[in-house]
């Protein structure tokens, strides 16, 4: 119904086009044209360490969508954490079909809901001006927070993938208040495509209840889709093909064959 539909899978911050590796074969398979873009310098550690300084988010979302001009329709875009809220950033931009957002990063405005979300911010702190530099991957906390519900053998496959990040991207996507130009603001009245919002219970990055607050911001355009027994790694942790289907078969719900909404439940 959807042959060759173009969708954009969007990674998270420390990660690389490799994270939704699973999830492009299964769409692939599905008959969609896949899209896994690697975030600018994330291609390697090297490059990240060398490059990242100043990179804001705006420069992701550039890339993005010069990306998404080549592409002759409006895609489907799905984010997992801070491509999450690349995808949202996007969608209030651009005309996009669908939105599947995968314990996304929350824009600016929505406060994080539990103490934990509120310990990771302060944390940063720990690099000084973290603002100022490229913030190396802390892989025991990567294993313990992101890589938590993941096998032993697989999480640390995982975490020596990571590469460092820029700290001015994550200044802006998790110190908005004190970011003086608003970089991560979504229009939350632009996007008016059909979103898909998946939350793992026990994810000890971003909160539940973050992401359904999150999901109430779009007023009926979103659904919230708890996953009790899932962690942050929603993209890979076992049961990831069920998170998949779930996502293709929701997609089925709410697009018709030219791509236009049907609806937002």
């Amino acid at each position: 119904m959807r042959k060759r539909v173009p969708v954009v899978m969007i990674h998270g911050a420390f990660c690389g086009a490799w994270a939704f590796a699973s999830w492009r074969a299964a769409f692939d398979r599905r008959g969609f044209a896949v899209y896994t873009p690697t975030l600018r310098h994330h291609a390697s550690r090297d490059e990240a360490a060398l490059s990242l300084k100043g990179v804001s988010l705006r420069d992701y979302v550039a890339d993005l969508s010069a990306l998404i001009d080549t592409l002759g329709s409006p895609p489907i875009v799905v984010g997992h954490s801070l491509g999450g809220l690349l995808a949202q950033i996007l969608a209030a931009r651009l005309s996009v079909r669908a939105l599947v957002l995968l314990a996304p990063l929350a824009p600016s405005g929505v406060f994080p809901s539990e103490p934990f979300e509120w310990v990771a911010m302060q944390a940063l702190f720990v690099e000084g001006a973290f603002w100022n530099k490229v913030v190396p991957p802390r892989k025991s906390i990567a294993a313990s927070q992101a890589f938590h519900c993941v096998p032993e053998r697989e999480r640390e496959v995982l975490v020596d993938q990571l590469v460092p990040e820029s700290g001015l991207a994550l200044f802006e996507s998790m110190h908005w208040l004190f970011d003086s130009c608003k970089t991560s603001t979504v229009d939350r009245h632009a996007i008016t495509c059909p979103i898909l919002c998946v939350a793992g219970g026990q994810d000890r990055i971003v909160s539940p209840a973050t992401v359904r607050r999150l999901a109430r911001r779009y007023h009926g355009r979103a659904r919230y889709e708890l996953l009790p027994d899932h962690g942050h790694w929603l993209p890979g942790e076992p049961g990831w093909e069920r998170i998949a289907a779930g996502s293709l078969a929701w997609l089925d719900q709410v697009l018709v064959p030219d791509g236009k909404r049907v609806s937002g439940e």
